[in-house]
């Protein structure tokens, strides 16, 4: 075994217990964008979290390739990240994934594009964070380019290994280089802000409270 992997199952047990807006917040902090603008679950009570195992697509050739039967391949624990370039046209996930991806103890997808048949993700509570959902295949319109490679998912960057946590506001990315100084931060701030709900509860005003645990200067980015 690696010796960083207990390490790294630690800070994706971290990363599961917060959540993306206090990890977005840690991100803005330290100037990492990791934010996956305009991707959100297909239901709000998705959660996931996990290391991201990476699959890129491009337009389909003559002959065409193929969609891909990577599923098997994935290790259990993974977020299963997929680049379709955005497409809105064309879905790369449907219901025979979801089956086997929810069986093998995959933790999510994340799709930068749409899928499709989310009535079987909804009834297994399989997490699938898209763009949307739409009906229409991407057989003969798309193709796999390459898979464990740096890919784009809502204008954030996810490489192989990076941690993706995901929840009813969306999803983030934590990059793996970053990953102790961004959990370190998001805890903080989340510390700083359970201090502010305690001090209210107590009787505090809360421009006091977010004064005396300078809650203004939680999200500003850090001096370089």
């Amino acid at each position: 075994m690696n010796p960083t992997d207990n390490v790294q199952d630690v800070n994706v047990a971290r990363a599961a217990k917060l959540d993306t807006a206090t990890l977005s917040d840690a991100l803005d902090k330290l100037g990492i964008a990791g934010q996956c603008y305009r991707i959100k679950p297909r239901d709000s009570g998705f959660r996931m979290a996990g290391r991201a195992w990476t699959l890129l697509y491009g337009p389909s050739g003559k002959p065409s390739g193929t969609v891909g039967d990577y599923i098997d391949d994935v290790p259990p624990g993974s977020v299963i990240v997929l680049d379709n370039g955005g497409r809105d046209n064309a879905t790369v996930w449907g219901d025979i994934l979801t089956e086997i991806a929810h069986r093998r103890g995959i933790a999510g997808t994340l799709i930068d594009g749409v899928c499709r048949d989310t009535h079987l993700c909804l009834s297994l509570g399989y997490p699938v964070f898209s763009k949307d959902h739409w009906m229409r295949t991407g057989k003969d319109r798309v193709q796999v380019e390459a898979t464990g490679v740096p890919v784009n998912i809502g204008d954030a960057r996810v490489a192989p290994g990076d941690i993706v946590k995901g929840d009813a506001d969306g999803a983030v990315v934590i990059p793996r280089e970053h990953e102790a100084q961004v959990l370190d931060t998001a805890e903080a701030i989340e510390a700083a802000e359970d201090r502010i709900r305690q001090a209210v509860r107590g009787g505090m005003r809360l421009d006091e409270a977010r004064k005396q645990f300078k809650y203004h200067q939680l999200q500003t980015r850090e001096a370089t």
